[in-house]
């Protein structure tokens, strides 16, 4: 059973994961699993289930691109782009990143 403390956790870094990626790719394109790897050293504890849909979601919305490529170990791999529209809206995440932990800040003092 999940503890409070761990399902706190949980939907913090749920809501905060599109900015998560979108972040990342604005650094490098990748492929799903070199972002699962980055998101978990960080230690976003994300699962392939919740990730696929994820990035679906934000190609549909034009905040993300792909392409594919030819990989040495297996089948190609699909790499994914932060597009022009994509980093506007990591721009106004940014924003509201910075907004919201100076609030936080705010209340704690």
């Amino acid at each position: 059973m999940e503890s409070t403390n761990d399902n706190v956790r949980s939907q913090m870094r749920k809501g905060v994961l599109e900015y998560c990626i979108l972040s990342i790719l604005s650094r490098k394109e990748a492929y799903a699993s070199s972002l699962l790897e980055e998101l978990k050293a960080a230690n976003m504890l994300v699962v392939e289930g919740t990730l696929y849909p994820l990035l679906i979601r934000q190609k549909n919305q034009g905040l993300l691109s792909y392409r594919w490529e030819e990989s040495p170990q297996g089948p190609p791999r699909k790499y994914y782009v932060i597009t022009e529209k994509g980093r506007g809206q990591l721009a106004e995440m940014d924003a509201a990143w910075q907004e919201m932990v100076e609030s936080i800040q705010a209340l704690r003092h």
